[in-house]
């Protein structure tokens, strides 16, 4: 057991499924996008191509389309999850039997799979039968004639708030436990100084909560830009393309059109936007020992 190699025995496992689940699919898809593969007109790949199907991008109006929507839906999303997270984490924060209680109900959305969170919010958003659709248009009368998911603007709002349903509780726990290091001392000062809740707030709950609005900010980031599973099941990419993000892009072309070389291409894209940010997000973790 405390051989030179028991340690890179007992990972071994591990390591083999991660080589064939993780790291062999990324290569093998790192070397078709430099390859010339539709399958329309070969089951195999064919020509080297080099950086073409990367270069390809950026003259496709599809790609283009897809950076703007998941840009538009990555802000949406990231402000609405933290704004309304740190609004329930303010909320909850003193103890009592009942914040206890929202508290730990607070993880159940976060638990729900994707898939079943879109199916969810479509279903509710039907305006047929839609819960969402009942309750809102109940107390705001001018919405009647609001089509949810056929709607350009709204469609997109939908999904962000699919989103944020889900992740708005996971960050409000986040914010609980920072607030809750932050010295009752610290607050007292600043009361004795004159400020009131307002300032006490933007001057200085919001700095000392700084670190964990930066690691939220990030971690939410890089979950918003691979969005999918709620664009298959609430919206399809519409209406029109309204709603067509990155992620869903590269299905469409991969699996639609079945230009596999471009699509690993687009897939390889996102990869390395993803690795740079998990890479950020890990230093802003662990700080100097990174």
């Amino acid at each position: 057991m405390r051989g030179k190699y028991a340690k890179f025995i007992m990972l071994s496992p591990a390591i083999l499924v991660l080589l064939a689940t993780t790291t062999y699919p990324l290569l093998y898809a790192l070397v078709i996008s430099l390859r010339n593969w539709q399958l329309t007109k070969s089951q195999e790949p064919t020509d080297w191509v080099g950086l073409d199907n990367y270069t390809q991008a950026f003259t496709d109006s599809g790609f283009t389309n897809s950076l703007q929507v998941t840009f538009l839906f990555t802000i949406l999303s990231v402000s609405l999850s933290l704004g309304i997270g740190l609004a329930i984490a303010l909320l909850v924060q003193k103890k009592s039997l009942v914040n206890t209680i929202i508290k730990t109900l607070l993880i159940f959305p976060f638990a729900v799979s994707p898939t079943l969170k879109g199916f969810s919010w479509k279903f509710m958003l039907n305006s047929e039968y839609g819960l969402y659709d009942h309750l809102v248009k109940t107390v705001f009368p001018p919405a009647r004639d609001i089509i949810w998911l056929n709607d350009t603007f709204w469609a997109m709002f939908s999904l962000a708030m699919s989103e944020t349903w889900g992740w708005a509780p996971l960050i409000a726990l986040m914010f609980v436990g920072a607030l809750g290091t932050i010295s009752p001392e610290i607050t007292e000062a600043a009361r004795l100084d004159g400020a009131n809740n307002v300032s006490l707030f933007f001057y200085v709950t919001l700095p000392l909560l700084r670190p964990v609005i930066l690691i939220a900010l990030l971690l939410k980031t890089i979950f918003s830009l691979k969005m999918f599973d709620q664009v298959v099941t609430m919206t399809g990419g519409g209406p029109g393309r309204s709603t067509q993000t990155f992620n869903y892009f590269i299905y469409q072309v991969g699996f639609r059109n079945l230009d596999m070389g471009y699509a690993s291409a687009l897939a390889i894209m996102l990869v390395i936007f993803l690795s740079i940010l998990a890479y950020l997000y890990v230093k802003l973790l662990l700080g100097k020992q990174v």
